[in-house]
């Protein structure tokens, strides 16, 4: 009797080590690294934006497929025409999920992939509109919870700010360094 709770002690630490420790990249950490102003990630944050958003979009995903069956089986008190509408928004949201899986995996290859990470914040904003939408609906708003505004948070704040930002201004020095020598070189052929 002693060795399974003993067992059960040592299993429940471990959980709760686990836990500790993605804990210490939550949605409130990022958000106070954006509100002090500290711009700049490490690799590992990076990744763990990528990894928390990734987290999120997987919800999303789970609730666009709760809303479809909702929809699709009846169990609502929505009309046809208004159910044709809702479906054609939550296909569109299946396919912004989809891009947006496939901009994570690329960005978790190259991080730096300017156009991917513009493209990621795009579809991050379409989705949580549409889900804070889906969440102020009152058929829906059960199942979405507060997935609109945590998408919208990792959206803007986090990822715009943190993430993107940096790697513009990064882009943009850049290709700046260059222009700057070509200019220098025209002016002493000049003399």
């Amino acid at each position: 009797m002693n060795w399974k709770w003993l067992i059960g002690l040592n299993l429940l630490c471990l959980i709760w080590t686990s836990t500790g420790f993605s804990e210490e990249y939550s949605l409130q950490y990022f958000l106070e690294k954006n509100s002090s102003r500290t711009y700049e990630l490490s690799k590992k944050e990076k990744g763990e934006v990528l990894n928390q958003i990734e987290r999120v979009l997987e919800q999303a995903k789970q609730i666009q497929l709760q809303l479809s069956r909702v929809l699709q089986s009846g169990e609502t008190e929505i009309k046809y025409q208004e159910g044709k509408f809702w479906m054609s928004k939550l296909d569109e949201d299946r396919e912004s999920i989809d891009a947006v899986a496939q901009q994570l995996k690329i960005l978790k290859e190259k991080g730096t992939h300017l156009v991917t990470a513009l493209k990621l914040y795009k579809s991050l904003k379409d989705l949580s509109f549409h889900f804070t939408v889906y969440s102020n609906t009152p058929s829906f708003s059960a199942l979405v919870a507060d997935v609109g505004p945590e998408l919208e948070l990792w959206g803007d704040p986090v990822f715009y700010r943190l993430y993107l930002l940096p790697l513009a201004q990064a882009k943009s020095s850049e290709t700046k360094a260059p222009v700057k020598e070509k200019k220098q070189d025209t002016k002493t052929k000049k003399n």
